[in-house]
């Protein structure tokens, strides 16, 4: 009996349980393709934001430009009011407004200069609620307190005075000033002590100022202060020399 033949072995072909019969129509999905689906889906959303960033940047400028022109047209009209009338006009059309404040300062300041003490008086107080701190403030208060002295009410003016000199928290402008009204009025009443006393503060807050030489001044004008006069031999008197003398 014949052996049967060995059959070979058969050429294995791989593992072909996970192919996919390729189209020959494929194309790859490139990135551009799907930037432009992406667009296709989403692009009328992302105008739509774009949109609302532009309007809101353009409001932006448009607001801020509006506001910068609305405060040079305000500090136009106030250089423009030269007149009394002119300056009323403009605190009435800005009483909110620095320059408001400050327009009703110089309002109040004319008053003053012109004997009016009422109408100075009623003019810093108005000045004050528009300018409520700063120098500006401690300005109308200075003019306040002067015209509280012109109407006659010398107390309450001195009083406002002295709560400005004594402000450590104060310009010197301002503190000087108001001790150099307290010796004025301590000289024109021939109360020596308080010349004294007053001009010793000014040159404790600015020996440089000239309101400091005017006290000094008022100072030279008036005999010393009883209790400050030596006894037994007397010392030669202290000169004060003038600015200009």
């Amino acid at each position: 009996m014949s052996t049967p033949a060995t059959p070979s072995a058969p050429q294995s072909a791989g593992d072909d349980r996970n192919l996919v019969a390729v189209d020959p129509n494929y194309t790859p999905v490139t990135f551009e393709d799907k930037l432009h689906l992406t667009w296709k889906k989403y692009g009328n959303v992302t105008l739509a934001l774009c949109g609302l960033v532009v309007l809101g940047i353009l409001g932006w400028g448009g607001w801020d430009y509006l506001a910068r022109q609305k405060e040079v047209d305000v500090e136009s009209a106030y250089a423009a009011a030269t007149t009394p009338e002119q300056l009323k006009a403009f605190v009435a059309a800005h009483p909110e407004h620095a320059l408001g404040g400050l327009a009703q300062l110089r309002i109040a300041d004319e008053a003053y200069a012109a004997g009016k003490a009422a109408e100075a008086l009623a003019g810093y107080e108005k000045a004050l609620t528009i300018i409520k701190d700063g120098p500006l403030a401690a300005r109308a208060k200075l003019g306040g307190a002067m015209a509280k002295i012109q109407a006659g009410r010398a107390t309450d003016g001195a009083g406002d005075l002295k709560q400005l000199a004594d402000d450590a928290n104060q310009l010197k402008g301002i503190r000087v000033e108001a001790a150099y009204q307290l010796a004025s009025l301590a000289s024109e009443s021939g109360n020596a002590a308080d010349v004294q006393k007053f001009s010793d503060q000014l040159m404790q807050i600015d020996p440089s100022s000239p309101w400091t030489q005017r006290g000094l001044a008022l100072r030279a004008t008036l005999p010393a202060p009883a209790s400050a006069a030596p006894a037994g031999n007397a010392a030669p008197a202290m000169q004060i020399k003038l600015p200009g003398k």
